[in-house]
């Protein structure tokens, strides 16, 4: 809270912060107001990040590192939670650095697949941010947000002294923090697509360029099957640094000896395919195993199939029911939660969805399942409503939706829906909220809710998507203006409602909403699919898992 907030009558008393609160104020210091699609982020003074490596003296810690790093547009997330899995499966030491966080921000910091505890962030993180203060200068001014967070992740591998790090690109490629790495163990490249053009390009070739920015010379690099014109761009890169790039085949799930994989969706085996070669390469050029497992698909090592049926990310493809209502057996409200924010990831995410609410995500023979084993919760969130039970519910869908307004709603939206349609799914209403932790704060006091919040974002939304639901119904759309029903029930203070649609001033209110439906309709199932930004994610997670 800066000196000026605090002079406001309803802050006049400071309240106490705990050691864990007073580094995220400091963190949160660190945010630049301006936009990431601010031009002049290009490159930033990237040469800054070699100052700060010197300051923290991680120069040659950094070189002695056995690292493996990801970039791309979609998966990568998911393509080093499997990556991890395996190698902490096969008795490696891990380290695991990704973004962005859900709740705590601790979670971008995974050492052996648990978030690094809070004695020890503490630790690290005021170490490093007190170095920075004390050598700061006009020249050398304190590091941004996702640049001092790279930078932490690796003091916390170093000083942890992790036998594999594996890093998540942040924005892009040949400018991310994390790309100070310059003798990586193999590169890989996610699937590409468009996402973040305003920043990275608006052809999937400059998109390409920009996540290629991380191949070094010679170090072998791996990808997933991409469109020709990303592929053209890769080689080239790769041929100009002397980079084996090879293409990895996506996983044949019968090598998985009947078992799931830990991350749902069909595309997690394009994922998955692609952590398999970072993880065999990794092991051959560290001299840990003679065997190519790459020759080899057809048998996988038992640690491969462990690490691929156990691995979890939280935000994707995750089912949580409501605990609240679970509690008061009042009813039945189930989350979906999906972090996908690209066009192709909707298509993605709505196929997911429109096969997880008829109960196929009931998977009785995943590894997870079957050895108790699923430390985020995430995928096999237990949902125990059996198939004979679920049929007696009438079940009804619902949409939960925020993006950045960086991102195109007329691009997401319709793909959204018509990907759900196609599979006979069609929500009775979109709710659209402003998401609760604002950007310039990290940590609880992230969440407070402005009583003042601008919802024009939120009604452009709404208006989107009725033109789209009365076009895909047949009405007559010339007439958009919004007609609001009235609204007298108190829980929907201050929402804006339309026939196929609700704006709601906060998120809270939303739930409270989608609790007193449940409510009222006893004898119902509400499925709740919340997607279109990981920030929305978390902030569900947090106030349903209360």
């Amino acid at each position: 809270m800066s000196q000026g907030e605090a002079g406001e009558g309803k802050d006049e008393i400071k309240p106490t912060l705990s050691p864990y609160e007073e580094a995220m104020e400091a963190l949160s210091s660190l945010i630049t107001k301006r936009s990431r699609a601010d031009k002049s982020n290009k490159g930033d003074k990237y040469e800054l990040l070699f100052d700060y490596i010197k300051i923290l003296e991680l120069e040659e810690p950094i070189k002695k590192m056995k690292i493996i790093h990801v970039a791309g547009t979609k998966g990568k997330g998911s393509t080093c939670a499997f990556t991890e899995s395996i190698l902490r499966n096969c008795g490696f030491h891990t380290g695991l650095f990704t973004s962005p966080h859900l709740i705590d921000v601790r979670e971008r910091f995974r050492l052996d697949g648990m978030d690094i505890c809070e004695e020890k962030f503490l630790a690290y993180f005021w170490w490093c941010f007190d170095r920075f203060k004390e050598r700061a200068t006009d020249e050398v001014p304190m590091p941004t947000y996702f640049r001092f967070l790279a930078l932490l992740a690796f003091k916390v591998f170093a000083a942890e002294q992790v036998d594999v790090a594996i890093l998540e690109v942040g924005l892009g490629g040949k400018y991310d923090a994390t790309n100070v790495v310059e003798n990586p163990v193999v590169c890989g490249i996610a699937s590409l697509g468009y996402d973040h053009m305003e920043i990275l390009g608006n052809t999937l070739g400059q998109i390409a360029g920009e996540k290629a920015g991380i191949f070094k010379r010679g170090v072998p690099a791996f990808t997933v099957p991409q469109p020709d014109e990303a592929v053209l761009v890769l080689e080239e890169k790769a041929s100009e640094l002397d980079v084996h790039l090879e293409v990895a085949a996506p996983l044949d799930a019968s090598v998985l000896s009947g078992l799931h994989l830990g991350l749902e969706g069909e595309h997690q085996y394009i994922n998955a395919g692609l952590a398999i070669a970072l993880c065999s390469t990794w092991l051959q050029r560290t001299g840990h195993v003679e065997i190519n497992y790459l020759e080899e698909m057809t048998h996988l090592p038992e640690q491969f199939v462990k690490g691929l049926a156990t691995a979890a990310l939280q935000g994707r493809a995750q089912i949580v029911p409501d605990q609240l209502i679970e509690s008061e057996s009042s009813g039945d409200l189930v989350f979906y939660l999906d972090g996908a924010h690209s066009p192709e990831s909707m298509d993605v995410c709505a196929k997911w969805f429109s096969l997880a609410i008829k109960g196929d995500y009931k998977q009785h023979n995943s590894y997870a399942s079957n050895h108790g084993h699923n430390e985020l919760g995430s995928s096999h969130d237990s949902v125990e409503i059996s198939h004979h039970e679920a049929s007696k519910k009438s079940s009804t869908q619902f949409l939960l939706f925020n993006c950045m307004s960086v991102r195109d709603p007329e691009l997401l939206l319709p793909r959204l829906v018509r990907a759900c349609a196609s599979h006979g799914v069609h929500f009775q209403k979109a709710l659209f909220v402003p998401n609760v932790s604002v950007y310039y704060k990290v940590g609880t006091s992230a969440s407070t809710v402005d009583t003042q919040v601008d919802l024009s974002w939120q009604l452009t939304l709404q208006r989107i998507w009725e033109n789209l639901v009365r076009g895909e119904k047949g009405n007559d759309v010339k007439n958009t203006d919004h007609t609001y029903e009235e609204v007298t029930d108190d829980s929907e203070k201050g929402a804006q409602s339309c026939e196929n649609s609700k704006v709601f001033p906060s998120l809270p209110v939303a739930i409270n909403w989608l609790r007193d439906t449940v409510r009222n309709n006893r004898s119902g199932r509400s499925q709740v699919l919340v997607t279109g930004s990981l920030h929305l994610v978390g902030d569900v997670l947090r106030l349903v898992k209360k």
